[in-house]
């Protein structure tokens, strides 16, 4: 089953995470689609409006991902993350992708919602889901800051006037963490899922420990991104490979790190109970 829109993994999401990875090169879309057949699951392809200034260019990355997206053998969703412009949403769509994360959290809570329920409005004009983050007030040093958790009174209104489809939420992690010791509050995830009507996120995903993940699905996490971890896992791959002083062959060490992330994605599809391939339906 090739291409799928995001809502079909959500909506069919009760009791599953729904692990969400992030894409740098064609290795890693190649490796995360691989590693999601090996273990019959779901799977979300990000791409971040990062690798899009790492790349120069949406189109490039974009288009080959979505051709990997539709060429697997099981459901792939492609999804655009922590955009923060209106000119890359558009651009997103135009290409095809079946999501976008609209990040708008460092602004004041007002601006917030202004600008994501605007792009609210042309994504769902054109069939796409948005995701949005719910930043602090003021937007010091955005959601994820130390300390920073998300009231779940306010998530509901934030919800209630963007018409957003999914929200990250504060609940204990950081960005780009390079250990897994974050601690998360899952009395607060059950909250913000009793008091929202529309699924949540957890963003720095990789700072979480394995017991944790699955911990909170059961208390109302959705979808799960990660991307630093998985990084961490290639690059070490890569060493490995470079310790052969003599090796000049890009694919002698990119294919064995392509390898390595393949495998971790299965573990953590695993670990996140992700949707079995069979539940999604009709492809895009």
């Amino acid at each position: 089953m090739p291409l799928v829109p995001t809502a079909a993994l959500l909506s069919a999401s009760a009791g599953h995470g729904v692990g969400a990875f992030n894409v740098i090169q064609i290795e890693h879309a190649q490796a995360i689609v691989a590693g999601a057949a090996a273990a019959g699951a779901a799977v979300v392809l990000q791409i971040s409006e990062n690798c899009v200034r790492y790349h120069g260019d949406l189109e490039p990355i974009t288009a080959a991902t979505l051709a990997v997206a539709r060429r697997a053998d099981v459901p792939v969703a492609v999804h655009l993350d922590h955009i923060q412009t209106p000119e890359l949403v558009d651009e997103g769509i135009r290409l095809g992708v079946g999501s976008i994360m609209f990040d708008a959290s460092a602004l004041p809570y007002d601006s917030n919602v202004a600008q994501t329920a605007a792009v609210v409005r042309r994504c769902h004009d054109a069939g796409v889901l948005v995701e949005a983050e719910l930043g602090e007030i003021g937007g010091k040093d955005g959601v994820h800051a130390p300390g920073a958790r998300t009231d779940p009174g306010e998530a509901a209104d934030f919800v209630a006037a963007t018409g957003v489809d999914a929200l990250a939420v504060a609940v204990g992690t950081s960005h780009a963490m390079l250990t897994r010791d974050a601690r998360l509050d899952l009395d607060l995830i059950a909250a913000i899922r009793a008091a929202t009507a529309v699924p949540l996120v957890l963003h720095g995903s990789s700072g979480v420990a394995d017991d944790a993940l699955t911990a909170a699905v059961r208390a109302g996490i959705t979808k799960v991104n990660i991307a630093t971890h998985l990084n961490a896992v290639f690059t070490a791959a890569v060493r490995a490979g470079l310790a052969d002083e003599s090796l000049v062959d890009t694919r002698k060490y990119l294919g064995p790190a392509r390898a390595a992330v393949a495998a971790e994605v299965a573990r953590l599809l695993g670990v996140l109970r992700a949707i079995p391939a069979w539940k999604i339906g009709t492809p895009a």
